[in-house]
């Protein structure tokens, strides 16, 4: 039975984060060699909308607590390779580490598990209810004997046991990362009390997330065709995610709040605005008493770092500027797209603001018979 919520005012949302993100690198070809949750802390600080008191430092999970999802073969090898800085054949075959995906590098145990730490701490700091935004999460391809997908090891779905273990009974995760949660559906498809529901680039990797996955009744794809826009995600909200987190009544929500879906991340296509993400949170956050926010993908450190500031600045009560306050574009200027090498000059819009204006997109005939797909199991549960 979930424990229950004392009455009175919300505690103050609170923001986990952590130095392990400034210092650590996937390598300088990778996709993840760019500044994303530093970017975040220093562009809400520049902006005033950081004070100590809302910040918690991640801690780092440990080797056993690991174990709860991931399996003790695979935390040992994980630890091997990173104090040896190499992977062997056999770690290569067995754990996809050091392959190009998944690199071998200095933090490659001590960054994600700082992401478990933080998603364990959420759930803790949530067992009286409130909002936590965790920007070093969203893990969400890591399945329990290998890395994949850039994730060594999946934060959500620790996000989602630790919530369980302090009191939510029923978990409902929403995401709208441009590709599909694979491993966070491998560990709960057949879990009736975790409501799971993707949008995502339909054919993107790992082309996972097919509309016809049921689960046990409680999984819900909706694969977005490329250049969708905001409309898409819109409808994608108002019909198949509010209509079935309502439904499902949860005692507490996760939502993976991917960046590449925003029109200048190289890794998709679905053209988005921030307002699309904001949207979906705006909508999710009266819907249940424990809101945890994460990260995700997000490979353009302009806009990934834009949209995890404004969405702090939205949980935490604040006024979006139509203009940036030149400490915040300082932060947003002085960001190098790669190690070493000069920043690449961004559009100004991509300096001056937090959000760009709404990116409308078109509604394809494919995305509504998908949305009439799930609308119609939505009603059928009824």
């Amino acid at each position: 039975m979930p424990i229950p919520l004392p009455r009175g005012p919300a505690p103050a949302p609170l923001f986990i984060g952590s130095e392990v993100y400034r210092g650590s690198s996937y390598g300088d070809w990778h996709p993840l060699r760019v500044p994303r949750v530093s970017t975040v802390i220093d562009l809400a600080r520049a902006l005033g909308w950081l004070p100590r008191a809302d910040y918690r430092t991640s801690p780092r999970a440990r080797p056993a607590a690991l174990t709860a999802f991931h399996t003790p073969d695979y935390v040992a090898a994980l630890e091997r390779v990173e104090a040896a800085g190499w992977a062997s054949e056999a770690d290569r075959e067995r754990h996809a580490l050091g392959t190009v995906s998944n690199p071998v590098f200095p933090e490659m145990f001590r960054r994600p598990a700082t992401g478990v730490g933080g998603a364990m701490l959420a759930g803790a700091l949530l067992a009286q209810g409130g909002v936590v935004h965790q920007p070093g999460g969203g893990t969400h391809h890591g399945m329990p004997d290998r890395a994949n997908g850039f994730c060594y090891l999946n934060d959500p779905v620790f996000a989602i046991l630790a919530l369980k273990a302090h009191g939510a009974r029923r978990v409902a995760y929403v995401d709208i990362d441009a590709h599909p949660c694979d491993g966070v559906e491998a560990a709960f498809a057949r879990d009736p009390e975790v409501l799971l529901i993707s949008t995502h680039e339909a054919g993107r990797w790992p082309r996972t997330g097919a509309l016809h996955d049921e689960g046990v009744g409680q999984v819900f794809n909706l694969p977005l065709p490329k250049f969708s826009g905001d409309d898409a995600m819109a409808l994608a909200r108002d019909a198949v995610i509010l209509p079935a987190v309502q439904r499902f009544a949860p005692d507490a929500v996760v939502l993976q709040c991917g960046a590449d879906g925003l029109r200048e991340d190289p890794q998709a296509r679905l053209d988005f605005s921030g307002h699309a993400h904001l949207g979906v949170l705006e909508g999710l956050r009266p819907l249940a008493p424990r809101l945890l926010v994460q990260g995700g993908g997000g490979y353009n450190p302009w806009s990934v770092g834009r949209l995890w500031t404004a969405i702090w600045g939205r949980l935490s009560g604040q006024e979006l500027p139509d203009l940036l306050p030149p400490e915040a574009q300082a932060v947003l200027t002085a960001l190098r797209f790669q190690a070493g090498a000069p920043s690449v000059i961004p559009p100004p819009g991509l300096i001056a603001r937090l959000l760009d204006a709404p990116r409308p997109g078109q509604i394809e005939g494919d995305l509504r018979a998908g949305v009439q797909h799930l609308a119609g199991r939505l009603r059928a549960q009824v």
